[in-house]
């Protein structure tokens, strides 16, 4: 396959591979430099991140259990004002930042801390932890605590700037975007603008151990800047630069001028020859010289050209020769056959010679009708040579016998070989017919088969249906000829003796 490409998409194909190795080396250093800094990238975004999560987690787990503390004393004693005082000195270093609680009886009445909005319908809701959470919106985390009985509950509210102030890492120099996760919901705690549309991040996630809360943490890994750009895309500079010098070089000195000998050679016609000067314009020596060996072949193939011409025309000559002089020989036996007929003194040797002179006109229109199509070489057209051999079969039946022959014959055309055993085999089977019976009809069809290589041949009549003298004939006279016929077309003759019907499948070479 390779063999048949054009000479610039082989040597293109040969410097690409030659090139290759060098390509794959510094792709390998610059993707190789650009994974060390995304791991060092990766290893300081999991402190940050770590050192982010523990510091919510403990501020959230700190206040969870002094509302867990406040809500047991409430359970034991709702006049228990010292626990929700506590409770209250603990939120109240973070309630100028937003944030708030409030402990709800069974009824959803405060007995202590600040209601806030969605407080009452989060505290209600049934759980099965003893600690659930919810994301507001754009805003902040709800957390609930249920106690063990009397179906007190407690929720607190951290507003999204609080969790966003209490959860910076230190040292950490990057910018950075953090949100709490709780499963398909995200509060948004510091942004992260995307600055392009190539920018590629690094997200570490920290779960808080708190009713299902995860911290995600995102920074900007190393652009996709000129630099990597750059070494990416200079082994494709390279192929192209490559194949641009080899094309030129090629395409000069080599496929230009070959194609210039190529457009000479085609518009080469018998007589002709090259322009020298053409030649001598070429700029590769070994070029020129297939040129001058072309002119020198071109001279010589014209000689010989004239020479063939003259033999093909003395060829043709002898070959019509041929055939008027077998024309003339058929036609001579016919004369003769037919001199002797008149001249026989019992019927059965004027019906012998008849029967001779049958199969003598057969093949007389089967050798003209394959002379007439020799130009075209298309072979014998059957529907031609039938029409006129059953028109001769009829000219040369008995006196006596009334013969009627019908055609339906498609265009198909046969070999010489096929036509003269058809035109026997035809001629063998209406004569068996008439020798059956004085006054009989025999049909003859030729339709296609499902091969289009081979056509059905199919002749029937009434004479032909199983009788003592079909039997004696096929006995004593038709049936070996048939036989030897059959077996010349390669095929298999078919009889139905209720229908008086013989076919066989012949070969044909095309239709019109």
């Amino acid at each position: 396959m390779i063999s048949r490409w054009p000479t610039g998409a082989k040597l293109f194909l040969i410097l690409s591979i030659a090139l290759l190795p060098l390509a794959l080396i510094a792709i390998f250093a610059t993707l190789r430099v650009t994974q060390i800094a995304d791991t060092e990238l990766r290893s300081h975004l999991r402190v940050a991140a770590s050192e982010s999560s523990r510091a919510i987690a403990i501020e959230l787990v700190g206040d969870m259990t002094a509302l867990r503390v406040a809500v047991d004393a409430l359970t034991a004693d709702r006049g228990d004002a010292p626990s929700c005082a506590r409770a209250q000195g603990v939120f109240a270093q973070q309630s100028a930042a937003g944030t708030g609680f409030v402990i709800l009886d069974r009824r959803g009445r405060a007995i202590c801390g600040e209601p806030f909005p969605g407080a009452a319908a989060f505290a209600r809701q049934s759980a099965t932890d003893a600690v659930s959470a919810r994301i507001v919106e754009k805003r902040g985390v709800m957390l609930r605590f249920a106690g063990r009985s009397d179906g007190l509950t407690a929720a607190a509210y951290f507003p999204a700037p609080f969790l966003s102030q209490i959860s910076q890492p230190s040292g950490f120099a990057p910018d950075y975007g953090l949100m709490l996760a709780l499963g398909d919901e995200r509060l948004e705690l510091d942004p992260l603008a995307r600055e392009s549309a190539l920018e590629r991040r690094e997200t570490i996630r920290s779960d808080l151990g708190i009713a299902g809360l995860a911290l995600e943490m995102q920074v900007r890994s190393a652009p996709i800047g000129s630099p990597l750009l750059i070494a990416l895309t200079f082994p494709l500079l390279m192929w192209a630069a490559a194949a641009a010098i080899s094309w030129f070089v090629v395409d000069r000195l080599l496929i230009a001028p070959l194609r210039a000998l190529r457009g000479s050679i085609a518009a080469y016609a018998p007589g002709d020859q090259p322009d020298p000067a053409m030649l001598r314009a070429l700029p590769a020596q070994e070029i020129r010289d297939l040129g001058d060996t072309f002119r020198a072949l071109s001279r010589t193939v014209a000689i010989h050209e004239a020479g063939l011409a003259d033999g093909l025309m003395r060829q043709t000559k002898l070959t019509r020769e041929v055939h008027h002089r077998v024309k003339n020989n058929l036609q001579v036996i016919s004369s003769l056959i037919n001199f002797h007929a008149r001249g026989a003194r019992s019927t059965e040797a004027t019906q012998a010679y008849a029967s001779i002179q049958r199969r003598v006109d057969a093949l007389a229109v089967v050798h003209r009708y394959h002379f007439a199509e020799m130009e075209e070489n298309r072979g014998v057209g059957l529907r031609a040579v039938l029409g006129e051999l059953a028109s001769s079969i009829r000219a040369t039946a008995p006196e006596g016998a009334r013969v009627g022959i019908v055609l339906d014959i498609d265009t198909f055309y046969v070999t010489q070989d096929v036509a003269v055993a058809v035109a026997f085999l035809v001629t063998e089977l209406v004569e068996l017919a008439m020798t059956c019976l004085g006054e009989t009809q025999v049909r003859i069809t030729l339709k296609p088969l499902d091969d289009p290589q081979r056509a059905l041949l199919r002749l029937s009549s009434r004479a032909l249906v199983d009788s003592d003298p079909l039997r004696e004939g096929l006995k004593h006279r038709y049936g070996r000829v048939i036989e030897g016929l059959t077996r010349q077309l390669r095929s298999t003759l078919q009889h139905d003796p209720l229908t008086g019907a013989y076919e066989i499948a012949i070969a044909v070479t095309g239709r019109e």
